[in-house]
């Protein structure tokens, strides 16, 4: 009864901070102008971050008042959630109101990475996806004990890095249609509350809830066509989430990848793509698949319904599948699909809309 309170309380807060953020970006005139990289009619409020910061704050305030974390360790990495997704609203909020150089942005993110990291959230072990231990014994930075695998603590701690920052920027580009990062997170949360629930996890569970409760209450006014957008606080805060959450219990990380695998492989080729082209890395242009979709005529609606359906199966299959290997495979196939999709694309523009 608890988990279905918080998240109902967390999409009824959303419902009542949304609007109060609209006005609010249009008091700061804080608002996303047509051009760039989206296509959208008008100004638009871009400050949706806030709404769902706020929503899912209330949505804590009662886990903290109904059930408390009782481990001290999930407390102590609980406050690191806490703390971390304080500072990157704050840092995406100011990123939206000066729009911050990448030296800038990068430099917030990896304070929230070290946040985590001082609160033991960090990616130690694993399991072991392979059928023997050979490999791992092998390699002088990894330890194998009964199926896990664990990291040399320092290229743990680098590792979390990278996740962290990596899973932001991710989000930060997924954000380019409407209802399409806040959804796709959506459905993360959910597989996340379900999971640390079925590994008999009390209060972890609710962490991710309230954000799924508060993305539902949001969703209502980001969905095409949007009334408010995330913004740089929003797609800050949702990165560092889906991060975070996806490390305070096992195999959840294996879930985040599967769930996140699209925008995770669309974001590494774009960076790619974009050194080999003498590019900054982090500046965003239209060259993600969900935008190579959109200019070749695909309604934003079957977009994003069809990156909803890849999220759920995805999900789906990280939870009912139960070996690690089949789970490798998954994904392995999933990212040779999205690359061929994205060089198919890649061809269809060079070729001036034919694909021989």
């Amino acid at each position: 009864m608890v988990y279905l309170i918080v998240a109902l309380v967390s999409a009824a807060a959303a419902l009542v901070t949304t609007p109060l953020a609209r006005r609010l970006s249009f008091r700061l005139g804080i608002l996303a102008e047509p051009g760039g990289r989206r296509k959208h009619a008008g100004r638009i409020p871009k400050l949706g971050g806030l709404a769902v910061f706020a929503a899912w704050l209330v949505g804590i305030g009662l886990i903290y008042w109904l059930l408390p974390p009782a481990n001290p360790q999930d407390a102590l990495r609980l406050r690191g959630v806490l703390l971390g997704s304080f500072v990157v609203i704050v840092g995406g909020f100011l990123d939206d109101r000066y729009d911050f150089p990448p030296g800038v942005q990068f430099l917030i993110q990896l304070l929230g990475a070290l946040i985590a990291i001082g609160h033991i959230i960090f990616i130690e072990v694993f399991t072991n996806p392979l059928p023997s231990t050979a490999l791992w014994e092998a390699l002088p930075l990894f330890r194998v004990e009964g199926g896990l695998v664990w990291l040399w603590r320092p290229l743990a701690l680098l590792f979390t890095v990278f996740w962290v920052i990596g899973m932001i920027n991710a989000i930060n580009f997924l954000d380019g249609l409407d209802g399409l990062a806040a959804g796709v997170c959506l459905i993360a949360a959910a597989f996340f509350a379900y999971h640390s629930y079925r590994l008999g996890q009390e209060t972890v569970p609710l962490f991710p809830l309230a954000l799924a409760g508060a993305l539902l209450g949001f969703l209502p006014f980001n969905f095409s066509p949007a009334r408010i957008f995330l913004g740089s606080a929003g797609a800050y805060f949702l990165g560092y989430q889906i991060a975070t959450l996806s490390i305070l219990s096992p195999a959840k990380l294996s879930t985040a990848l599967l769930v996140m695998a699209v925008p995770i492989i669309d974001v590494a080729w774009q960076i790619i793509s974009r050194v080999r082209q003498g590019r900054h890395p982090m500046r965003g242009d239209r060259g993600h698949l969900h935008f190579r979709l959109s200019d070749r005529g695909l309604p934003t609606t079957r977009i994003v319904l069809g990156y909803y359906a890849a999220a759920i199966l995805f999900g789906l299959i990280a939870i009912l599948v139960a070996s690690p290997l089949l789970k490798v495979a998954m994904l392995v196939g999933l990212a040779a699909g999205v690359l061929a999709l994205m060089m198919r694309l890649s061809r269809w523009e060079d070729t001036g809309g034919e694909i021989p």
